[in-house]
């Protein structure tokens, strides 16, 4: 599939649900050719389902692309230049959630969370770069607010978020020096299968984590409820598809209202004492 001349190209990662699948559409719609990656590329029929509906099957290619497998990022980079010439996007989509507390889960199950949600994002944007460079093109990156302030029994998702954030915050200034803009994206609550993708065996998670088992009911049935009125994955996309069309997009851009007040929590407070008083009502 070759775009026409000057068709921008944009690579997405974890594209096969939620905020990445709606990404995608949204792209294809406001003109870009959109290169929808997944681990699974079997699992795309509802992507390419959306993309029918929405009039854009023409400008959405599916490809192959584990963000945990080097050989994997390489070889779809490889085709997409070799098809279209230049990548002038990059959008780190692909995330894990993981619930627990750091007593009772395993170091492996760290490592693993760490692995999909930051190494990952560090190994495609990496590998990105040489072409974005080229095309003075732009990285963004779909952290969460979770990558602002840390939650309750998600200890390694949002070290792996802080982590990607403390990681573009860095970059950003050197790209910029070559002409490559640098965007954190930070969805709050959204409706989507993220949640359900985790699997969550709530009895057996109580059991598991012991004593701690009367705060991770309250957080629990906190969350629930939190994901009741959350935002849409297709309105947490909107902020994806306005920092790929921006002139200069900010560095750090929240998805909704929620999710400011959120942030602003913590990046207004300086000895962290609002923060914790805050998802400390979280685990009573």
């Amino acid at each position: 599939m070759t775009p026409p001349a000057g068709t921008r190209t944009v690579l997405i990662t974890g594209t096969s649900s939620g905020i990445g699948l709606a990404a995608a559409v949204a792209a294809a719609r406001a003109g870009w050719h959109t290169v929808a990656t997944m681990r699974d590329p079997g699992r795309a029929d509802a992507l390419l389902a959306a993309a029918a509906e929405a009039g854009v099957t023409e400008r959405i290619q599916v490809k192959r692309l584990d963000v945990v497998d080097p050989e994997s990022i390489a070889a779809c980079l490889s085709e997409v230049i070799a098809e279209h010439g230049r990548l002038d996007a990059l959008v780190n989509n692909a995330g894990a959630g993981k619930v627990g507390t750091i007593e009772q889960s395993g170091m492996q199950d760290v490592r693993d969370t760490m692995e999909v949600n930051f190494f990952g994002t560090v190994a495609t944007t990496r590998a990105a770069l040489p072409h974005l460079r080229a095309a003075g093109g732009r990285v963004i990156t779909v952290t969460s607010v979770g990558g602002v302030v840390g939650q309750p029994f998600n200890e390694a998702y949002c070290a792996a978020k802080f982590a990607v954030e403390g990681f573009m915050e860095s970059l950003a200034p050197v790209a910029a020096s070559v002409g490559v803009s640098v965007t954190v994206v930070e969805p709050g609550a959204v409706a989507s299968e993220f949640v359900a993708s985790q699997q969550l065996d709530i009895p057996a998670l109580l059991t598991a984590v012991g004593p701690y088992a009367p705060a991770l009911r309250a957080y629990i049935d906190r969350t629930l409820k939190s994901f009741g009125d959350a935002q849409s994955p297709a309105g947490a996309a909107e902020s994806v598809i306005a920092a790929l069309d921006a002139d200069r997009p900010a560095f750090r851009i929240q998805t909704s209202d929620r999710a400011r007040t959120f942030a602003a929590t913590k990046l207004s407070d300086l000895d962290g004492s609002a923060v914790l008083a805050l998802t400390g009502d979280w685990v009573r």
